[in-house]
């Protein structure tokens, strides 16, 4: 479903490159004026003809001419609708009479139900539009709508809600039929974050729906929510998200009341430019162990989000719980305490996902859709009852998310490291881009700022992100700082007296405006993100600019009172979260230190300036980008002019005469280089330097969350590709290959997620760390968009051998059509084979220095190797 004017786009086969286009179009079966264009334009073009209306039905196809003046054959055409646009909703809002007494976590789901009478007249189109303050589910006579999960999805309701529509006209029966909608909290009421607090958008759950009934005659009806439904409580006795699903079968179905009208506010309707949740794998039990008699714990050998289904529910009156997790302990017993979560002063929050349903003995099955869960292993208990683990199967949920890229090498290893990655951002890809999928499930902006960029070179998430980033400007607070995640169901922007609004507007984190619209005008050339961001962004910027000329760390207080000229331009004296999660040493007593535990307010007061002065140049320096690019020249030249500033101080303050930063770890120099923040005179010793370091760890990386990244790239591009590789394929903690033999399938939060013991910390499944597949793509690979490029118009193919490596070979679904590499060696000569689509353009470094430049068509060349390093 579209809005009424959508965007158009298409890939060009040629011969040669677009030079002119035409369209033609039917609108409900009536061609529209034929449009011929002269332009090489064929990325979201804009919508040509009048706006559609609600229900409008479209097919369209395109013919490109190029520059030999040859039209190439009209294409085959593509089908969208018009969705049901606000001004036309005309149903009710309606909500449940709700039973007394029960708590956020604990709420039942409530059934709210009208029946009707279609004419005798056939139907020719039947169209169910709904949306929900909670997560739900229709049904026409039984039979589910639509296939998409956990609807309307997570949005900052206050502001923004998404309908969807489902084609139910198979559904539909002669005589009375049954229109239905199952409605629970979900993200709008719900448990939310660590310590599973209440979200805030509203005290009071609703739906809206609309059923239009197209008939064979031209005539139209419509059945909507309004008065004459009613509602009554389900056998789901409680739904939440976080918490689970419990399920009583056997529950008599109590007298239906009328519903209550009207009683909440809601946003306009909108329609969401992402792809829907959906079920999208379906998988067996890898293996089962029975740890009691009455309890089993089952393995699916992957981690990942959804649920379990049950196919066998026992006799009657038979109950069956089912607990979820990522880890096993050594009696192979499910074990969640390392996902416990605990403040200062109060009692820990213990971690629980569970389901449960009570057996009608009818041969019923299970399969709960109002709760989500991060998991590998399911412990079940039935007492007194038999399972059979052949009847459990996993689905796994999440944004239904187009692959696009491919990528393997001679070394399984390095292919296991890339599905790993691809399967951790999977799992957190439940509508929006959560942290994991199991103790927080909260969308924070700076795990996605950090993986972005891989996250574009994985999966189409141009829709997915768009949508996400409309809940980022929602929650910006009035004074311009981004929230940490979003959407923010504790509604920090409302409640600036919380503790937690001292931690909002963190260097790294808030930049997810900036840097997120950004990477994604990159990868798919789409200015109007930049645009429909840029008064967020600019607000976010003016921010950190204030802040950092009206505050000062305590120290920088200490060394003089008045101010040094170029400390206006350092943001070091509100609050930052800093490079997060680097590699902790041991205690005396062996235990690992962990600085928020050991002293929460050294932390909280640490001098973290050289991370916030670093993100306030580059994003300062990528507003300027973005002001020229949407036609802004004098804020263009401000920004930029504000960003060489801020950069000269940082030299100022955190980079000494000989390339030494002030803070001396790893991750200070990754981001002196990954974003040019040295003179080029100490890019040499910085990088040294870094290698130092790392060679200090005994050739382990010493990085956290915000900079692991860029550690390969920054190392390869200054001449120290052995010294990457060698962190890439260490097998010894902290590594990446430490995780994968310690059996982890998907990235973890800390280096140590399971230690040497078999003991498990933190979350198992949080990709940022998982952002060094990228590294694969651009250097090991070698294939990399050009700077100045968007939507990979022209790219690079530059293979950086080392490691072992005797073949690799990716390819990327780009905008312009498919783009292949492959490579291999043999150790003194190396061939190197490029497919290049219609409208793209490339150049092929060889070792040794030559390059080729490529177009489209197919490339192959052999040459002599030069060793990197």
């Amino acid at each position: 479903m579209s809005e009424a004017a959508p965007r158009l786009s298409w890939k060009v086969s040629g011969p040669g490159a677009q030079t002119a286009y035409r369209l033609q179009a039917l609108r409900d079966g009536v061609p529209l004026a034929e449009v011929q264009a002269e332009s090489g334009r064929h990325l979201v073009v804009g919508w040509p003809w009048a706006p559609l209306s609600s229900g409008a039905q479209v097919r369209w196809r395109v013919s490109t001419r190029n520059a030999d003046a040859d039209w190439s054959r009209w294409s085959a055409w593509s089908d969208l609708e018009c969705g049901l646009l606000d001004a036309d909703w005309t149903a009710d809002w309606i909500s449940p009479v709700e039973e007394p007494g029960h708590t956020a976590g604990r709420r039942p789901a409530y059934v709210l139900e009208a029946t009707f009478d279609p004419p005798a007249v056939p139907v020719a189109r039947a169209r169910l539009y709904a949306t929900a303050l909670g997560v739900y589910e229709a049904f026409v006579n039984d039979t589910r709508a639509g296939t998409a999960e956990l609807s309307p999805g997570s949005t900052s309701y206050d502001k923004t809600l998404y309908a969807q529509a489902s084609d139910v006209a198979a559904s539909l029966r002669a005589g009375r039929n049954t229109l239905r909608i199952v409605l629970s909290d979900g993200w709008f009421r719900g448990q939310v974050g660590a310590h599973r607090m209440p979200a805030q958008w509203g005290p009071r759950t609703a739906a809206r729906a609309e059923l239009h009934l197209d008939l064979v005659d031209g005539t139209h009806q419509v059945v909507r929510t309004d008065a004459r439904w009613t509602s009554r409580p389900s056998s789901i006795v409680s739904a939440d998200l976080m918490e689970g699903e419990r399920v009583d079968l056997t529950r008599a179905v109590p007298p239906a009341q009328p519903v209550e009208v009207g009683v909440v506010a809601a946003p306009p309707i909108s329609w969401s430019p992402a792809p829907p949740v959906r079920v999208i794998e379906d998988r067996a039990v890898s293996s089962a162990t029975r740890v009691a008699d009455d309890t089993w714990v089952l393995d699916f050998g992957q981690n990942a989000s959804g649920w379990v289904s049950l196919a066998d529910l026992g006799p009657a009156g038979t109950r069956t719980s089912i607990d979820y997790g990522e880890h096993v302990d050594a009696a192979g017993d499910l074990s969640t305490s390392h996902l416990d979560s605990s403040r200062p002063g109060e009692p820990p929050t213990i971690f629980v996902q569970r389901d449960e349903v009570v057996s009608r003995g009818d041969g019923s099955s299970f399969e709960p859709r109002h709760t989500v869960h991060g998991f590998r292993y399911a412990r079940i208990r039935r007492p007194d009852a038999v399972l059979d683990p052949a009847t459990v199967r996993m689905r796994i949920v999440h944004t239904d998310l187009a692959p696009i890229a491919a990528f393997s090498c001679s070394d399984a290893d390095l292919e296991r490291l890339h599905a790993m990655a691809q399967w951790s951002f999977r799992g957190n890809a439940v509508d929006v881009p959560t942290d994991c999928p199991t103790r927080e499930r909260l969308a924070w902006t700076g795990d996605y700022q950090v993986f972005t960029p891989t996250a574009a070179r994985l999966y189409d998430v141009s829709g997915f992100t768009r949508k996400w980033l409309r809940s980022v400007r929602d929650d910006q607070l009035d004074d311009g700082r981004i929230a940490n995640f979003s959407p923010d169901g504790r509604r920090i922007r409302q409640n600036l007296d919380d503790q937690f609004a001292m931690m909002t507007g963190s260097a790294g984190w808030g930049d997810a405006i900036v840097a997120v619209p950004w990477e994604m005008y990159r990868a798919y050339g789409d200015a109007e993100i930049l645009a429909e961001n840029w008064e967020a962004m600019r607000r976010w910027v003016e921010w950190a600019l204030e802040a950092a000329a009206s505050s000062r760390h305590h120290t920088r207080v200490a060394r003089s009172a008045e101010p040094l000229a170029h400390e206006r331009y350092l943001w070091d004296g509100t609050f930052h979260w800093g490079e997060w999660i680097e590699p902790q040493p041991l205690r005396a007593d062996g235990t690992r230190a962990d600085p928020v535990a050991d002293d929460p307010m050294a932390w909280f007061m640490a001098d973290n300036g050289e991370v916030g002065t670093a993100y306030l140049y580059r994003s300062t320096a990528t507003v300027a980008r973005i002001a020229a690019l949407l036609g802004r020249p004098a804020e263009a030249e401000r920004y930029a002019m504000l960003a060489e500033r801020i950069r000269d101080a940082w030299q100022r303050e955190f980079v000494s005469d000989d390339g030494r930063t002030a803070v001396d770890t790893q991750a200070s120099y990754v981001r002196a280089l990954a974003f040019d923040l040295l003179p080029s005179t100490l890019r040499g010793p910085a990088a040294d330097r870094l290698v130092e370091l790392i060679r200090r760890a005994d050739t382990h990386l010493g990085t956290g969350f915000l900079s692991t990244g860029d550690l390969l790239p920054v190392l390869a591009d200054a001449g120290y590709a052995d010294v990457a590789y060698e962190l890439l394929l260490q097998r010894t903690s902290p590594s990446w290959l430490a995780m994968l033999d310690r059996g982890a399938t998907t990235v973890w939060e800390d280096w140590e997620g399971v230690d040497e013991h078999g003991e498990a910390r933190e979350s198992l499944n949080h990709y940022s760390k998982g952002a060094v597949v990228r590294f694969l793509h651009t250097h090991l690979v070698g294939l990399s968009q050009d700077e100045e490029s968007a939507a990979w118009e022209s790219f690079t193919v530059r293979p950086v051998t080392g490691g072992g490596l005797r073949w690799a070979q990716g390819r990327l679904d780009s905008p312009q059509g498919s783009i292949a590499v492959r490579w291999e060696t043999d150790g003194s000569d190396i061939e190197i084979t490029v497919d290049t689509p219609v409208g793209a353009r490339g150049r092929v470094v060889f070792p040794d220095g030559t390059v080729r430049e490529v177009t489209a068509g197919a490339f192959r060349e052999r040459r002599a190797v030069i060793e990197h390093g």
